[in-house]
């Protein structure tokens, strides 16, 4: 599914990183259905270079498409933030002046000023494929 050197995102189930995806570049297949990554933002512990790390697949998806250019988003629209290097999931609780966000994050429970380029529609990857947040929510209630 994911040849060498695909632009992909990645997600670790390491504590404090749950839920975040992070952008890497595959390097190369390991094993079945498991890849080395390395990360365009992580660096390894002595700054030498970017961090690599293997996924299963379960944990890597192709990164977003781009989307129409939002030129503002709405209280309680669920967007990605990009916070820590990696982009978290979270929920527009105010709309400030001068193009920032207050962003609510539920898993923990925490409330961060954004500026609106650090933002993006938050989207779902589904059997394959991307859906916007409200789209996924609809197939729930409608399956």
């Amino acid at each position: 599914m994911f040849s060498n050197g695909t632009l992909v995102e990645v997600s670790s189930d390491d504590d404090g990183f749950e839920g975040a995806w992070f952008a890497a570049t595959i390097v190369k297949a390991v094993g079945k259905d498991k890849f080395l990554v390395q990360y365009q933002s992580l660096r390894t512990d002595d700054d030498s270079g970017f961090l690599r790390e293997e996924f299963d697949t379960l944990r890597i998806r192709p990164g977003p498409p781009e989307t129409l250019v939002v030129d503002r988003f709405s209280l309680f629209e669920e967007v990605d933030a990009l916070y820590n290097d990696g982009w978290w999931v979270g929920v527009i609780s105010k709309v400030l002046g001068g193009s920032k966000y207050l962003v609510y994050f539920r898993d923990t429970d925490e409330e961060i000023e954004f500026k609106h380029s650090d933002l993006r529609p938050h989207q779902d990857w589904i059997d394959g494929k991307w859906i916007m947040a409200s789209q996924a929510l609809m197939k729930l209630f409608y399956l």
